[in-house]
């Protein structure tokens, strides 16, 4: 009698759970307005497009050789809008507010140096990047290089106050960038151009150079200005291969650049 009475139980409660609604649900449908697909898909392109340089500028996204083609309006509305502008002008404040803190500290030593990158740090490549598809185009060197023989790019105004709030505080400017020994006199020619000057040095790729990755080249070359006693307070770059590899410097700032990639 027992034994039916829990079969009878058994029974009702199972009955009970074939007709209750399921606490957990598999949602299937997807919000109106949103887009579906994989790889972000879900998401509008503007919502997708803010996460992808959020990956991109942290390094969270690894080696990558063109901007989405969704996010092409995305990438040329924040370009030529105030947020580039803004994002450049609040990493150039934390610079300075860490570089006087470490020269009042006493931690500056007998050659305190700054390093700064030259495209995307300094100089801003805007105007050519908007006629070759702001990173979406595959990357034409032979162009690139009849651009910088123009030697028109504009200085990143942030960078440019930065630069000479800098050199008011004794601290020595060193620029270390990527490109190679014969675009030497377009390279000073433009940044003078822009209103940069009194730097301490420009070092460019020279042939032995050729062919190493940018964090190694830069990895070197910061070894040997310690070598020369320079204590290199700030190191300043649009790419992490800027600022990556040893010897680095006290603090490295990283600029907002998501129109390309450099290893």
């Amino acid at each position: 009698m027992r034994c039916l009475l829990l079969l009878l139980l058994l029974l009702v409660v199972a009955l009970l759970a074939a007709d209750a609604e399921p606490v957990l649900r598999t949602v299937t449908g997807v919000p109106t307005g949103v887009s579906s697909g994989g790889g972000g898909g879900e998401y509008s392109d503007e919502l997708y497009c803010d996460g992808w340089r959020l990956s991109v500028e942290t390094g969270n996204a690894g080696p990558w050789t063109a901007i989405p083609p969704r996010c092409l309006e995305f990438v040329r509305a924040y370009m030529e809008g105030e947020r580039y502008a803004s994002d450049s002008a609040v990493a150039a404040a934390d610079s300075l507010a860490f570089a006087a803190r470490a020269l009042s500290s006493g931690g500056g030593g007998a050659r305190p140096a700054w390093v700064f990158d030259v495209d995307e740090t300094l100089l801003t490549n805007a105007p050519y990047y908007a006629v070759n598809g702001w990173g979406s185009l595959e990357f034409n060197e032979t162009s690139f290089d009849e651009w910088v023989d123009v030697a028109k790019a504009p200085a990143l105004p942030a960078s440019l106050k930065l630069y000479n709030e800098l050199q008011g505080l004794g601290i020595h400017i060193i620029l270390l960038t990527g490109r190679s020994e014969f675009q030497r006199n377009a390279t000073q020619v433009n940044l003078l151009f822009a209103g940069y000057h009194s730097w301490e040095k420009l070092i460019l790729r020279q042939s032995p150079d050729i062919g190493k990755t940018a964090v190694q080249y830069k990895s070197e070359r910061r070894a040997a200005l310690e070598a020369e006693g320079f204590k290199i307070l700030g190191n300043s770059g649009d790419q992490w291969s800027d600022l990556l590899g040893l010897p680095m410097a006290t603090r490295s700032f990283k600029l907002p650049n998501p129109m390309y990639f450099i290893s």
